[in-house]
């Protein structure tokens, strides 16, 4: 009898010592495992800043490099715990697809993420639209990207949706041209409103070539639809619309020009 007891005594001691070592390890492994996570991410994030890679896909090579980290952080761990890696790729196979199903609009999102960083319809900074949302694009991230409206909010847009929708962008091409249609009286000679548009387009971030154009757009009811058009750099868009517009009233009155409004006019036979 006291040798079986001392026999169950040493098989408790050996194999509590066995479950504590390898708790340790798998502790040690955690903190080891984190610590070489985070010094990848931020080797990566480093050379990512370095390369002429597009500075809003940074965010999505990231997060998935952090994913997979973390993925095989888990199965080292599993391992030095002697957990059979077999049954638990096996369960992680159904587990992936019935999650697969349930989040398919992520992976959905995910995948859109890169195509757009595979294909660059846009880059950060750029001031697009895509299904009817315009904005300066301030990042892609791993399921959304980010676009900051003109009066400063920030727009999340599925990537899946972005793929899959019109995407315009207002700045890959440098320059822009501006559109402002303005009306005149029936009275006025053509020339004459032509000119004094020309002249309200005169401005410092108007480009010369191509020069401003003005131009008959339509012959309404009561009024003599105009067009002004003239080019200015992307970045200048807005100066330039709203300043053209602040202008043609002044030019107008300058110029003794009339502007228009709808009005009926009425004859009376005697």
């Amino acid at each position: 009898m006291e040798n079986f007891g001392s026999y169950i005594s040493r098989w408790f001691l050996s194999a509590s010592t066995s479950v504590v070592g390898r708790i340790a390890e798998a502790v040690i492994l955690v903190v080891i495992g984190l610590i070489v996570v985070q010094i990848l991410v931020s080797v990566a994030k480093t050379a990512l800043e370095k390369s002429k890679l597009e500075k809003a896909a940074h965010s999505l090579i990231l997060s998935v490099l952090r994913v997979v980290g973390y993925v095989l952080l888990v199965f080292i761990v599993a391992s030095a715990l002697g957990i059979d890696m077999t049954g638990v790729v096996a369960l992680a196979s159904v587990l992936t697809l019935a999650v697969s199903l349930a989040l398919q609009n992520m992976f959905s999102n995910v995948v859109g993420g890169f195509v757009l960083l595979y294909t660059k319809p846009f880059t950060s900074g750029d001031f697009v639209e895509i299904a009817g949302q315009s904005g300066s694009v301030v990042e892609v991230g791993m399921t959304y990207t980010k676009l900051r409206t003109l009066d400063n909010k920030i727009a999340h847009i599925p990537n899946s949706s972005v793929v899959s929708a019109e995407i315009i962008n207002y700045t890959v091409a440098g320059t822009r041209r501006v559109d402002i249609n303005v009306c005149a009286s029936y009275t006025e000679p053509v020339d004459k409103v032509i000119e004094s548009l020309r002249g309200a387009a005169n401005m410092d971030c108007v480009l010369t070539d191509p020069a401003p154009f003005a131009a008959v757009a339509s012959y309404e009811e009561s009024t003599v639809k105009y067009v002004l058009q003239f080019w200015v750099k992307s970045d200048d868009y807005w100066a330039g619309y709203f300043g053209a517009l602040n202008n043609i009233k002044g030019t107008f009155l300058a110029d003794g020009v009339q502007m228009s409004y709808p009005h009926l006019n009425i004859h009376v036979d005697k």
